[in-house]
């Protein structure tokens, strides 16, 4: 059948039959008040009764039957309107849902007086309840599938493409320059340059053996020939090793303050030196396209969508119980909080405003076309099974109505 969906089931049927029944018996009693009339005076009230419901009843029907098909089959005119009309039926339901529902001003000011964001606070708050079961349950798996649907490598390169993309936009250089200059004017800086000396010694204490052959190499014969070198290298270390301990101990310390010399002028020439500039961007750019970063990160990428996948599908629920945990949260924040929920709402509103605003038409047109692709038989099913037995009653109406209008006539007629 076009239209789609299959037609409800048509629940006006028994009405239909009752109120053809109801005219049958009219026509019944008429006949036997029409063979009585000489029998009593009263059954001219009843003959006229039937005689008039049978009017009422027949006239009822033809206007019924008129809006959905021709009566009897006949072709009369101003028949069938409802098939005949399908097109301008199907507009006028499209401007009626536009006009009443999908306006900007009618959405804002039916929303003016919602509480979304605590409607949605108090669904996300309850505890313990299948509904809210089924929501952490939906969402864990609903995240697992669509990790489990994403191409590894191709979203990992997707996401680094991105990450290069963003990193290339910001000029780094400046912001390590102003980081930096913050640093030293808070004096955080002292923490790093201490980390820095201590790092220092752990390395000249790895590489002794270097020094020794440094010095032995640069040693003349000599020196070499009297067996010096070794205690010349041994002093290098010493002096070297009490240089270190003197500036990690002594905050004034004459090199202390050349090194932040050093370090205030860094961070102005990351921020005004053009060179410096273009020195820092390029080593940004060569590390962006080092092939062992992009390596590292399709690791990282990999190992933690397994992670997260592991970790939802684990039979105790840890995700699955977090991701409730904090639907709850959530949920108890925005019953609370009548700031946010000020927030959701307004932007709720302002959503579906600009929804409506911009597919507000769509949403016409696609009623408007749905409806007319029906054909005739469909949507006359359709009508006529959602208001038929309220159809059906206006049938049974005018028969008792016409009947009791007709006792009204004879009445008048007799006391006259």
């Amino acid at each position: 059948m076009a239209g789609g969906a299959p037609l409800p089931p048509d629940r006006a049927r028994a009405m239909r039959m009752t109120a053809t029944l109801l005219l049958v018996a009219m026509a019944g009693l008429f006949i036997v008040a029409e063979t009585m009339l000489t029998v009593h005076p009263a059954w001219g009230y009843v003959h006229a009764f039937a005689e008039a419901g049978m009017i009422g009843g027949i006239a009822d029907w033809f206007a019924v039957t008129a809006l959905f098909r021709h009566p009897l089959g006949l072709p009369i005119p101003h028949t069938a309107i409802i098939p005949s009309n399908k097109d301008r039926i199907a507009d006028t339901m499209a401007a009626f849902l536009r006009t009443n529902f999908l306006t900007p001003v009618v959405v804002a000011r039916r929303m003016q007086n919602m509480n979304v964001a605590k409607a949605a606070g108090d669904f996300l708050a309850k505890r313990g309840d299948s509904t809210e079961g089924r929501v952490r349950a939906g969402a864990a798996q609903l995240f697992v599938e669509l990790l489990e649907s994403l191409d590894p490598d191709r979203l990992g390169l997707q996401v680094k493409a991105g990450l290069a993309r963003q990193a290339e936009k910001i000029d780094i250089a400046p912001l390590l320059g102003r980081m930096l200059e913050a640093a030293i004017g808070d004096n955080r800086h002292g923490p790093l340059m201490d980390g820095m000396i201590r790092w220092a010694g752990l390395t000249l204490e790895d590489n002794e053996d270097m020094v020794r052959d440094m010095v032995a190499q640069r040693a003349n014969s000599v020196i070499r020939w009297a067996g010096l070198d070794g205690r010349l290298a041994n002093s290098v270390l010493d002096g070297l090793y009490k240089l270190l301990a003197e500036i990690l101990v002594d905050p004034e310390h004459p090199l202390r303050g050349k090194v932040q010399e050093g370090l205030e002028k860094l961070a102005q020439d990351l921020q005004h030196d053009a060179e410096t500039r273009a020195k820092v961007e390029q080593m940004k750019a060569d590390l962006l396209n080092n092939p062992a970063v992009a390596d590292w990160w399709m690791g990282v990428w990999e190992r933690l969508r397994t992670s997260l996948i592991a970790r939802i599908r684990r039979p105790e629920g840890g995700m699955d119980g977090e991701i409730g945990h904090s639907l709850a949260e959530l949920g108890q924040t925005l019953q609370s909080d009548p700031a946010l929920q000020m927030q959701v709402n307004r932007f709720a509103r302002r959503t579906l405003v600009g929804t409506v605003n911009r597919y507000g038409e769509q949403i016409v047109s696609l009623v408007s076309t749905t409806v007319k692709s029906w054909d005739a038989t469909t949507i006359t099913g359709r009508i006529e099974r959602a208001v038929g037995r309220d159809l059906q009653f206006i049938r049974i109406n005018g028969t008792l109505v016409g009947g009791l209008v007709g006792v009204t006539i004879h009445f008048i007629t007799e006391v006259i």
